[in-house]
């Protein structure tokens, strides 16, 4: 019996090098362009995309003049608020102002901050004066529209819930279902919903944020710390506190406070210069395990009010 000669590939079949595989290989990425971003401008609404510990998911947010928006329901919420029962009543004697705080992370802010005693008085002075102002703004009708005239955040939020949905086909799906949400008293809602694909829930990289990274990476150290993680976290949570309601979550994050001062230090620590050494120094002065401890509650609050849709 004659002896078979080994199969060769079919003369009639191209054979690929290198070369033309990375060619394939950019065809086929021109087969899967990106999401086309004419929808979302057209509307200006964007998909977000967020990372919790508990995991991933997509969502909208859009920003427009406050005096448009009517703010999230959040009465049903507070009925059953899971934080109540880590939390202290402080009843301050000077204006018998209730301000509620978290026990852990306020004893060790209280630890790392006596230095900055000071500074901090002068914040609250400040605080209050600011307060004032606006006090006084509400009774001044111009005031009044020079404020509703603000951008603000508003997401795809629900009774004082944000709706994160684990897939783009899932979001589609809800917002064609025309469920209640809070975004649907944006003029151009309609549009989005009868226009949307689940191939334009494509987030841009700035509109992707990782909360889940967050505490880890503080507690690795400054050496460790990713300053561009810190700082889009930093935006998202004043965001989703403001939008959410979340008051706690936003004094924390408020004009002189530790996290308010570690976000400082950060955007000024990527700029070069002077203004970068001095913000690199200012890092190395922030209490690792303090901020550690506030981001784990922020990250928490807002854990707490996401209502998860497969």
């Amino acid at each position: 019996m004659a002896r078979q000669s080994p199969q060769r590939p079919d003369a009639d079949e191209p054979q690929l090098d290198d070369t033309d595989a990375a060619a394939a290989a950019d065809e086929v990425e021109e087969d899967h362009p990106p999401a086309d971003r004419a929808l979302w401008d057209e509307v200006r609404i964007d998909p977000v995309e967020i990372a919790l510990p508990s995991g991933t998911g997509f969502t909208l947010r859009a920003y427009r003049p406050a005096r448009e928006l009517t703010p999230t329901d959040v009465a049903e919420r507070d009925q059953d608020d899971p934080f109540l029962a880590r939390r202290q009543v402080v009843e301050t004697e000077e204006d018998e102002e209730v301000v509620i705080l978290d026990e852990e992370f306020a004893a060790l802010s209280a630890e790392e901050d006596d230095e900055d005693e000071e500074k901090d008085a002068k914040a609250r002075r400040k605080d209050k004066a600011d307060a004032s102002d606006d006090d006084k703004a509400d009774e001044d009708d111009e005031d009044e529209d020079d404020a509703g005239d603000e951008e603000v955040p508003v997401f795809l939020t629900h009774k004082g819930r944000l709706l994160l949905f684990k897939t783009p086909e899932s979001l589609v799906t809800f917002i064609r279902s025309g469920a209640p949400n809070d975004l649907s008293q944006l003029d151009s809602w309609n549009e989005l919903s009868e226009r949307l694909e689940p191939a334009d829930i494509a987030p841009l990289d700035e509109d992707t944020y990782e909360l889940d990274l967050v505490v880890e990476n503080l507690r690795g150290g400054h050496d460790a710390w990713d300053h561009e993680l810190l700082i889009e976290a930093g935006e998202i949570a004043r965001d989703l506190a403001y939008a959410l309601r979340l008051p706690a979550v936003l004094d924390m994050l408020s004009a002189g406070s530790s996290l308010d001062d570690l976000d400082e230090a950060l955007r000024a620590s990527v700029n070069g210069g002077v203004g970068g050494f001095l913000g690199r120094r200012r890092l190395k002065k922030i209490g690792a395990q303090t901020a550690s401890l506030g981001w784990r509650t922020i990250v928490g609050k807002i854990s707490a009010v996401v209502d998860w849709r497969d």
